[in-house]
C-alpha cells in the first residue's frame, strides 16, 4: 500500500512528500495559521472541510448510505430508497427505472461542525469515468463492502484507482443483516485481494436477522440504533458479556498494530497501561492520512444501523484540505513545477473535474478549489485555451438541484454556469500566476453503435445532442463514418450506448434508432516493415512535393504508440515537420485493416526530402501519411479484440452450464472459488461474445446468478474469424 497522498507531475521524492504528511499529523496546525490562511468570508474554516467520495462495487449499497448519511445530518427530511426510486441522490430518470448510479453526484452536509462534501459515484464498469475523475479532486473516500459478497472485481477497479491517487480511506462493510454475512471474511479479503491495511474497529452486535448494532472496540460501548426514530437515536450501553472477551481481544489487537506505528502508544502498551480512546484516534488518523491504515466499521444501511459511527470516522480519520500535500503543477511557458498549498490569500487554482449540460440553464461546470478564491463575476484564465473567462453563476451543489452562492473557497467544491470554453480535465486559475495542473486520463471506449435521426431534418439535432453528451463524458465518442455517412457512437458497454440513447430522447426530444452494437476494434503490427511515398502534384497551377520514409515496428501489447522524426532538418525542415507528425496520426486513427485505431508501434520518419521551391504542408502530410500506410500494410497487421473480466455469481446448481457457456463464448475460466451456497466464476472473455449475455445468463440459471465485467486487455482474433470480420 503506498503511503501518503501524492499529487505532482514528478520532480518530489515520495520520502518528502510522506515526512510532510507526518509533520502535519504530529504538530497539527495552529488556530492563528489557520486564520491567516482564511478570508473571514468563508463560510466553513479549512480544518473542519472533509471532501470524501463513496466508491464500491455495484449494488453494495453506496446510495443508501449516502442517503442515510444525509438523513441523519438533517440535509434532507426523509430517506430516499434506491428500490423505490425515490434516492435523492439517483436523480436521473434512467437511475431510478434501473437502480444504480449512473452519474456521480455531489452534495454537501454538516457532521460535528464539520462540512462534508460528499461525491457518490458508480459502481457500474461502464461509467468508471466517474469514479476516475471524482477520485481525482477527492481528499478522503469511504469505500463500501457487501457484507455477503465481499471484494467484488468492480471493488478491486475502484480500490487501484483510489490506490493511483492515493486517496486515504475508511471502509464500511454493509448488509451485515443479510444472510451469509461474514465480517472477518469480507476483512480478510480486503486484506488478500486489495492489501489493505484493514483495522478493524468494530464488530457486529449480532449477525444476520438478529443484528441490531455494532460493539465500538475504540471505545468499548455497544451501540444500538432505535427504530423508532428510524435509526436517528443511538444508544450507548455496556457490552453485552458474551462480547467482553473477544473486544478486550480485539483492541488488544488494534493497539498491537499501532503500537508500531506511534510513539505514545507504545509507551503506554510496553508498560501495561490504558490508553485512552483519543489517544487510539489521533493514532489511527495519522497512519490512516500516511496510508498505513484502513479503519474497517460496519453496518446495515437499509436498516439505519451503523452510519452515524460511520460519519464520526470521516470526521476523526479522514483529512481536511490541510493534511494532504500541495497540489503540484506546471508554469505553462518554462514547464517549471509550482506547489500551491490550501489558502484563500494563494493564488486562484481550480480543476474543472466533470461538466453536465442541462437543457435549461446550459453548461455547469464542476470544480475543485485548491487555492485562493473564486468570485462570481470576477475573471479566470485557461491555460489551454490561453483566454481568460468570465464566472457567472456560482452553485452548491445537492444532487440535481443547486444553491446560489458568492464565491468559492479554497477546499470547495462547487459549479460554475455560465463559463465557456472548458472541459474536463482543464486547470482554471489567476492570469498574473497561471500554472497548469496534471489533467485526467480516461479509457478508450470498447464498443461502437450506429445511431440516426427518426427523420432527416433531426440529423442536426441528433448530433448536437450526442456532442453535448460527448463533452460531459471523455469516455463517450461520436463521429461520422467516412464511408457510410452515418453517426457512430462509442462508449464503454452496452449499458453505456443504452443511457446514451435515452439520454438523447427524454432530455435533448430527439427521436433516434440505432443498430446493434459492436465491438470497438484496434490494429497493430506483427514485425518491422519500412514504407516511403513521394508526393507530387500541381494543384491549382503550383507544384507539391514531399518525400517520406517512415519505419514501423511493434511494441508490447498495452504500451501505446510512439511516433519519433529522426530525419534531420535539411531532409524534412522544421516548418513541415509539425504536419509530418499530423499525417502519421491520421493513418493511426484509421489503420489498413478495417478503419480501426492503430495501437502498441512506434513509428520512426526516418529520411525524407523537400523541394527548395515547391514543397508544402499538404505534400508533407500526405507523403507520411502514405509512407506509414505502405509500412503498416508490409508489417503483417493484425486485428486486436477486446478481452473483458468476467465475474459471475451463481447458485452450485447451475455451475455446470455456466462454465459450459463460458467455454462456448471462446471464454478462459480463471477461477472458481465457493461463497456460502454459490461459486464466484472468474473468466476472460472476448467482448464479441458478451452481447446479450445478460439475457442468456439469466435463462441458463433461472435468473438467480448475475454478472459483472471490465476491460481486461487487447488480444489478436483469431486468423479464421479475422478473415471474416474483415471480409
Amino acid at each position: 500500500m503506498p503511503t501518503g497522498r501524492l499529487r505532482t507531475t514528478g520532480g518530489r521524492t515520495r520520502d518528502h512528500i510522506v515526512a510532510r504528511v507526518e509533520e502535519r499529523a504530529r504538530k497539527g496546525r495552529s488556530a492563528d495559521s489557520a486564520r491567516q490562511r482564511e478570508s473571514p468570508e468563508r463560510p466553513c474554516p479549512l480544518p473542519l472541510i472533509r471532501n470524501i467520495g463513496i466508491i464500491a462495487h455495484i449494488d453494495a449499497g453506496k446510495t443508501t448510505v449516502t442517503e442515510r448519511i444525509l438523513f441523519y445530518t438533517g440535509r434532507v427530511w426523509r430517506m430516499g430508497e434506491v428500490h423505490e426510486g425515490s434516492a435523492t441522490m439517483d436523480w436521473m430518470q434512467q437511475e431510478q427505472e434501473r437502480g444504480i448510479t449512473i452519474t456521480s453526484a455531489a452534495t454537501s452536509c454538516f457532521w460535528r461542525d464539520h462540512q462534508v462534501n460528499i461525491i457518490d459515484t458508480p459502481g457500474h464498469v461502464d461509467f468508471t469515468v466517474e469514479v476516475e475523475r471524482s477520485l481525482r479532486v477527492l481528499d478522503g473516500a469511504i469505500g463500501v463492502f457487501c457484507g455477503v459478497a465481499g471484494v467484488q472485481s468492480q471493488t478491486e477497479t475502484v480500490w487501484h484507482q483510489a490506490d493511483k491517487y492515493q486517496v486515504p480511506r475508511i471502509a464500511f462493510v454493509n448488509k451485515m443483516d443479510r444472510k451469509g454475512a461474514d465480517f472477518d471474511g469480507v476483512v480478510q479479503q480486503m486484506r488478500e485481494k486489495l492489501a489493505a491495511p484493514a483495522i478493524p474497529l468494530q464488530i457486529p452486535w449480532g449477525l444476520e436477522d438478529s443484528f441490531h448494532g455494532v460493539i465500538d472496540l475504540v471505545g468499548m460501548r455497544a451501540l444500538d440504533f432505535d427504530a423508532q426514530s428510524l435509526g436517528a437515536r443511538v444508544i450507548a450501553a455496556d457490552i453485552p458479556p458474551e462480547y467482553d472477551d473477544e473486544a478486550k481481544q480485539r483492541r488488544q489487537a488494534i493497539l498491537e498494530v499501532l503500537a508500531e506505528k506511534d510513539e505514545g502508544i507504545l509507551e503506554r502498551y510496553v508498560s501495561g497501561a490504558d490508553v485512552p480512546a483519543g489517544m487510539i484516534r489521533r493514532a489511527l488518523r495519522a497512519a490512516t492520512l500516511r496510508g498505513d491504515a484502513v479503519p474497517v466499521l460496519c453496518g446495515a444501511a437499509l436498516r439505519n444501523r451503523g452510519i452515524q459511527p460511520l460519519l464520526d470516522a470521516v470526521v476523526d480519520f479522514l483529512p481536511s484540505p490541510l493534511d494532504v500535500p500541495a497540489i503540484t503543477g506546471r508554469r505553462p511557458k518554462t514547464l517549471q513545477e509550482e506547489e500551491r498549498h490550501p489558502g484563500d490569500h494563494e493564488p486562484a487554482t481550480a480543476l474543472v473535474f466533470k461538466i453536465a449540460v442541462d437543457p435549461y440553464v446550459g453548461k455547469l461546470v464542476y470544480i475543485r478549489v485548491y487555492s485562493g478564491i473564486i468570485k462570481s463575476g470576477s475573471h479566470v484564465y485557461n491555460p489551454r485555451t490561453r483566454k481568460r473567462e468570465r464566472v457567472g453563476r456560482i452553485v452548491r451543489l445537492h444532487a440535481n438541484q443547486r444553491e446560489d452562492v458568492p464565491a468559492l473557497f479554497s477546499g470547495e467544491i462547487g459549479g460554475l454556469l455560465g463559463i465557456k470554453g472548458v472541459t474536463t480535465g482543464d486547470t482554471l486559475c489567476s492570469e498574473h500566476r497561471p500554472v497548469i495542473l496534471e489533467t485526467i486520463h480516461f479509457p478508450e471506449p470498447v464498443v461502437s453503435m450506429a445511431i440516426e435521426p427518426m427523420s432527416s431534418s433531426d440529423r442536426e439535432s441528433l448530433q448536437k445532442a450526442l456532442e453535448a453528451i460527448a463533452e460531459e463524458d471523455p469516455t463517450f465518442r461520436v463521429a461520422v463514418d467516412p464511408e457510410t455517412g452515418q453517426l457512430i457512437a462509442r462508449g464503454m458497454g452496452e449499458l453505456h450506448l443504452e443511457v446514451v440513447k435515452e439520454r438523447v430522447e427524454r432530455e435533448f426530444r430527439v427521436r433516434a434508432r440505432s443498430g446493434r452494437p459492436m465491438v470497438a476494434y484496434r490494429e497493430t503490427v506483427e514485425k518491422e516493415a519500412v514504407g516511403e511515398y513521394t508526393f507530387e502534384r500541381v494543384i491549382g497551377g503550383k507544384g507539391h512535393f514531399a518525400a517520406v520514409s517512415a519505419r514501423v515496428s511493434p511494441r508490447p501489447r498495452g504500451a501505446g504508440n510512439q511516433v519519433e522524426l529522426t530525419a534531420s532538418a535539411e531532409e524534412i525542415p522544421a516548418e513541415f515537420r509539425a504536419e509530418v507528425r499530423a499525417g502519421v496520426e491520421d493513418v493511426l486513427t484509421t489503420g489498413v485493416l478495417g478503419n480501426y485505431p492503430v495501437v502498441d508501434i512506434r513509428v520512426d520518419v526516418f529520411a525524407g526530402k523537400a523541394h527548395p521551391a515547391d514543397s508544402s504542408d499538404t505534400a508533407f502530410r500526405n507523403a507520411a501519411t502514405m509512407a506509414v500506410r505502405d509500412a503498416l500494410a508490409a508489417a503483417d497487421p493484425l486485428l486486436l479484440e477486446p478481452i473483458m473480466d468476467l465475474e459471475i455469481i451463481a447458485p452450485d446448481e447451475f455451475i455446470g452450464e455456466v462454465l459450459s457457456d463460458i467455454v462456448g463464448r471462446r471464454g478462459k475460466v480463471v477461477s472458481v472459488e465457493s461463497k456460502a451456497d454459490s461459486k464466484i466464476v472468474r473468466a476472460e472473455v472476448p467482448l464479441a461474445e458478451m452481447f446479450g449475455y445478460a439475457t442468456g445468463l439469466r435463462s441458463l440459471t433461472r435468473g438467480r446468478a448475475s454478472y459483472t465485467m471490465e476491460p481486461l486487455r487487447f488480444e489478436v482474433v483469431p486468423g479464421s474469424l479475422a478473415q471474416r470480420l474483415l471480409g
